[in-house]
């Protein structure tokens, strides 16, 4: 095409997000093209391969987005989605072998998986996880005119009609814990599931998102726990890259974005940087821009601080995220990683979870000592992916007598917290990978350089440095707290995924709602928007969140 090239929308960043989008406005019969930095799409789903026969996840590895409407609006079966049997079994499994703490298994008591159940949906008639968890992700935040109670928040609505007897307007005000004191019963079963919430979104400590918190858990645990992509979450996005392509969308790699550009207030196309492989250098979209890139990068780069208020800007950046990095490690042995005598059949998992003293000196870690790791560790809570959650006939690691666990993460300060500055973590990789191994070694018997061939580790700056789309070093990013969840996320005038600039929208994993690692939700939550504002007609597919309020004065996404 000329120097004239033109699309109905411009995306920039090619991760799970863009595409994904891509494939929805594509599906609608609008043109789109996406801009992609690195030499290949897929950003934080992405696989590598450090040795011939090894591949590591990087970053996402658990599919969270088991409910997303996505995967029948876009029918991804037709591209390529297909799914594997984990050997991890149901959760009978876990009850059996208990939570890990540094006496060893603590047992899940009746009432602990009584009060699981519960609040996941499961003992509903029938079981309504699915719609709970819709509420809380696939839905967009109601519109500004609209006063949030406890009487029209989603997930309220959702247990109010399914499980009233947990419904009370407390929960608006309440952490996980409180919510986890109310309804289940042992101490190591409460801080472990805290754990996997913190290290999935909303964390067991923060007031005000007790059922976000709760319901990242539930999403990493119990809707996808016996099924897995084949593939891992690279192979997935390849079905959401086919089915993009398949409806039309131009998808172009090692193509970065060096400017949004702007006529009269409105932003009209994007300018390639000069090492971009494609040859023109201006690409112009008819209906809008979309950032799928961090919101600083967005209004600090991409726009520029000459075009947004100056008070808007430092509201940008004065964004909180404490919601910790996370700092990934994988060790290829000799032979499989062995769990000491009183540990029993421990697959995976997090450890220590004693009691949520070690959890709250370890969030004290993360959030205000800014550097290096302070608690020892022994104490320091890490969490393992067994490799048995992978399907037998789909394994990560081909090489004959060897052995892989990955990924095992250990969470810490963003990069953009660090006292020594963005790179300081690098500097220390060798003296946080030996305390990895330390911490490791409690639990684990052959932890030790006889067994382990090779340890590789991606710091919270290699992360945010490989895909610029992240922000503060992980796929959390911005906090998950009460102030920049749903309608205040990351800031109430983004919340609804529009911004000051006429005609730029966002869809950024790490900083608009909800975040986390829940695929397609930002999409299929920027789609009722695009329709709300008259950019998008799509067809007889389409279905809206059945929490969803329109925004008086713009047209509903609900279907005429």
């Amino acid at each position: 095409m000329g120097s004239e090239e033109r699309y109905d929308f411009v995306i920039v960043g090619g991760g799970p997000n863009g595409v994904t989008l891509a494939a929805y406005l594509a599906k609608c019969g609008l043109s789109v093209c996406v801009l992609e930095e690195r030499p290949e799409a897929g950003g934080a789903v992405e696989n590598t391969e450090p040795i011939a026969g090894v591949h590591i996840n990087p970053h996402a590895i658990i599919m969270y987005g088991g409910a997303a409407p996505g995967f029948d609006q876009l029918e991804l079966w037709k591209y390529g989605f297909r799914v594997g049997r984990s050997q991890m079994g149901d959760l009978s499994a876990d009850v059996d072998r208990g939570v890990a703490t540094t006496y060893g298994m603590a047992p899940i008591t009746e009432k602990d998986q009584m009060g699981y159940a519960k609040l996941s949906g499961l003992l509903g008639q029938p079981p309504f996880i699915k719609d709970l968890l819709r509420a809380t992700f696939w839905c967009p935040p109601h519109p500004p005119e609209v006063e949030v109670t406890a009487e029209n928040i989603p997930y309220m609505q959702v247990y109010k009609q399914h499980q009233p007897d947990v419904w009370t307007e407390e929960l608006m005000e309440m952490t996980m814990f409180d919510l986890m004191d109310e309804h289940l019963e042992s101490e190591p079963f409460k801080v472990q599931q805290a754990i996997i919430a913190w290290y999935s979104g909303a964390a067991g400590h923060w007031g005000g998102v007790a059922i976000p918190a709760w319901c990242c858990n539930i999403a990493c645990v119990v809707y996808n726990r016996q099924e897995i992509p084949r593939g891992g979450m690279h192979d997935y996005f390849h079905a959401v890259m086919r089915c993009a392509l398949a409806h039309g969308a131009v998808v172009r790699t090692c193509c970065p974005v060096d400017e949004i550009i702007l006529n009269d207030g409105t932003a009209v196309g994007v300018r390639l940087r000069d090492n971009a492989t494609w040859g023109e250098k201006k690409i112009w979209a008819n209906k809008a821009v979309i950032s799928a890139v961090d919101v600083r990068q967005t209004f600090n780069k991409l726009i520029g601080p000459q075009h947004v208020d100056a008070g808007f800007l430092q509201r940008v950046n004065d964004i909180s995220l404490k919601g910790g990095s996370i700092y990934v490690s994988h060790f290829l042995t000799r032979e499989p990683l062995r769990p000491k005598a009183k540990f029993g059949k421990m697959m995976g998992g997090p450890y220590p979870m004693d009691s949520r003293e070690i959890y709250y000196e370890h969030a004290a870690d993360v959030d205000g000592k800014r550097g290096f790791p302070t608690m020892p560790p022994e104490r320091t809570i890490w969490i393992i992916t067994p490799a048995e959650r992978f399907d037998p006939t789909d394994p990560q690691c081909t090489v004959p007598g060897r052995y892989l666990i990955s990924p095992v993460y250990h969470y810490v300060p963003p990069p953009e917290y660090y006292v020594g500055g963005l790179d300081a973590a690098n500097k220390m990789k060798d003296e946080m990978n030996a305390f990895v191994r330390k911490s490791m070694s409690e639990v684990v018997e052959n932890m030790n350089s006889d067994n382990i061939v090779y340890q590789w580790a991606n710091s919270p700056y290699e992360s945010e440095f490989r895909n610029t789309g992240l922000i503060g070093g992980t796929w959390c990013g911005t906090r998950h707290c009460s102030d920049q969840w749903a309608e205040n996320r990351p800031m109430p005038e983004l919340a609804r995924y529009r911004t000051p600039i006429d005609g730029l929208y966002l869809c950024n994993q790490t900083a608009c709602h909800p975040g986390g690692l829940f695929l397609m939700a930002i999409p299929y939550n920027l789609m009722h928007i695009m329709i709300e504002d008259g950019l998008v007609e799509p067809g007889d597919w389409w279905y809206p969140s059945p929490w969803y309020i329109p925004q008086q004065g713009k047209i509903s996404a609900v279907p005429r």
